[in-house]
C-alpha cells in the first residue's frame, strides 16, 4: 500500500500499535534437534535510561527490558538475560526448550490485540543409509477476519496472496513499466479495502455508541440510514486517512456533536483502541530465524544464509489465509561411507582370495 499521512484517531492508533517492530526490535529464533526437541528464543529491546533501570529494575526477576511490547507474551519462557548496550538500548533474551514442535507452537510467544497468534507445527525426519533428511513447517493461522470486508472482497485469492505475502509469483520477467501497468490496480483495491475497512470501524462504533452523543442533530436510525451517503461524502476527499475526521463529521451533518469521539475523551481513546486493532496487524513485523540439524537443502519461501534461514513475519502476511514456512536438511552420515567403503573392501579381499 502506497505511503499516505494519518489524521485523527488513525494517527494516534497507529502510533500506539506500531511499537512491536519500531521501538522494541523483536525477533523470533527457532532451533530444531535431530531427536525433534527443540528450543525457542524470542527478543527484544528497549531505550532504558539508567534511572529507569535503577526504578524498574527492583530485584533481579524484574531485569528485563520495559516496556515489553505488546505482540509478545513471555510468562512462559523459563531462561532469560539482559544486556544494556550503547545508547541505553537494553536488550532481553529469552528461551524455552520443548520436547516437541506442537508443544512449541502451542506455546506461541506472539499475540496480536492480547490474543495468542495461533500456529501449528509438525517434524519428520526420513532415515536413509547415507544421509537424513529432517522437514520442519510451521503454519500460523490468518488473522484477516480483524477485517470486517475480506480482502478476497476485492481481488482474486491469488492476486491478494501475491500482494501479501509475494507468493505465488506472479510477474517474473516484466519491466518496470509493465509492472506499474499490473500493480496500480491491485494498490487501487487495496487501498479501496483497507478504505471500507476504516470507514466501517468508525461508524459503527458512532452508531453502537450513539446514547452518549449529546444533543444528536438526528436519531440513531436516520444516522444508520445515511451510512451509505456519508461514505461517498468523506471518500470524495481521498483515501480515509488523509481526511480530517472531525471536520467531515460536522460539515455533513452540521452539527459538533460527534467531535468528542475524535478527541482525547473517554469514547475517543475507546475508538482510537478499536482502530489499534487494525493498526496492530499491519504493524507487525517480527524477523524469524531457523536453524535445522545439518545443512539446509530446501528454504522454502525463506532465504538461506549459512545454514540459517530467515523468513518475514508480518501481519500483513496473515490477512490473505494462513502462512506456512518449512524447510528441509541433511545429516549425511560419515559412518555410513566408512562402512560402505570397509564393506567393498572386505567383499574385494574375499573375492581375491577364493581365487587365488
Amino acid at each position: 500500500m502506497k505511503t499516505v499521512k494519518l489524521g485523527g484517531s488513525l494517527l494516534m492508533a497507529a502510533a500506539l500499535f506500531s511499537s512491536c517492530i519500531e521501538q522494541s526490535d523483536v525477533e523470533m529464533h527457532t532451533t530444531i534437534h535431530p531427536d525433534g526437541t527443540c528450543t525457542r528464543i524470542v527478543s527484544y529491546s528497549d531505550v532504558m535510561s539508567q534511572e529507569m533501570r535503577d526504578t524498574l529494575w527492583t530485584d533481579s526477576s524484574q531485569r528485563r527490558a520495559q516496556p515489553v511490547p505488546e505482540c509478545l507474551e513471555i510468562s512462559g519462557f523459563t531462561y532469560s538475560y539482559t544486556q544494556v548496550g550503547n545508547g541505553d538500548t537494553v536488550t532481553s533474551v529469552l528461551t524455552h526448550d520443548y520436547n516437541t514442535v506442537a508443544e512449541m507452537s502451542e506455546d506461541m510467544p506472539l499475540q496480536l490485540n492480547g490474543v495468542q497468534l495461533k500456529a501449528t507445527s509438525s517434524f519428520t525426519k526420513q532415515f536413509r543409509w547415507f544421509y537424513t533428511d529432517y522437514t520442519f513447517t510451521e503454519v500460523f493461522s490468518s488473522v484477516g477476519d480483524v477485517f470486517s470486508h475480506p480482502i478476497t472482497d476485492y481481488l482474486e485469492d491469488d492476486v491478494a496472496s501475491f500482494w501479501f505475502t509475494g507468493q505465488p509469483e506472479m510477474l517474473q520477467g516484466l519491466s518496470g513499466a509493465e509492472l506499474a501497468e499490473q500493480l496500480n490496480p491491485i494498490e487501487s483495491a487495496v487501498t479501496n479495502w483497507l478504505n471500507d475497512n476504516i470507514f466501517q470501524l468508525n461508524f459503527d462504533f458512532i452508531a453502537n455508541h450513539y446514547d452518549s452523543v449529546i444533543n444528536p442533530p438526528i436519531s440513531r436510525e436516520q444516522f444508520i440510514a445515511q451510512r451509505g451517503s456519508f461514505k461517498d461524502y468523506v471518500l470524495k476527499f481521498g483515501d480515509i486517512m488523509d481526511v480530517d475526521h472531525k471536520k467531515v463529521f460536522k460539515d455533513f451533518f452540521h452539527s459538533d456533536a460527534y467531535g468528542f469521539f475524535f478527541d482525547e475523551t473517554p469514547s475517543g481513546k475507546a475508538l482510537v483502541r478499536e482502530n489499534g486493532k487494525l493498526w496492530s496487524v499491519l504493524d507487525l513485523s517480527v524477523p524469524y530465524t531457523l536453524t535445522m540439524p545439518g545443512k539446509i537443502t530446501d528454504a522454502g519461501i525463506g532465504v538461506c544464509q549459512n545454514d540459517t534461514v530467515f523468513y518475514p513475519l508480518t501481519g500483513e502476511r496473515l490477512i490473505p489465509h494462513d502462512y506456512t514456512i518449512s524447510a528441509t536438511s541433511r545429516v549425511n552420515h560419515v559412518w555410513a561411507y566408512i562402512v560402505t567403503v570397509l564393506l567393498v573392501v572386505l567383499v574385494s579381499v574375499c573375492v581375491l582370495y577364493k581365487r587365488s
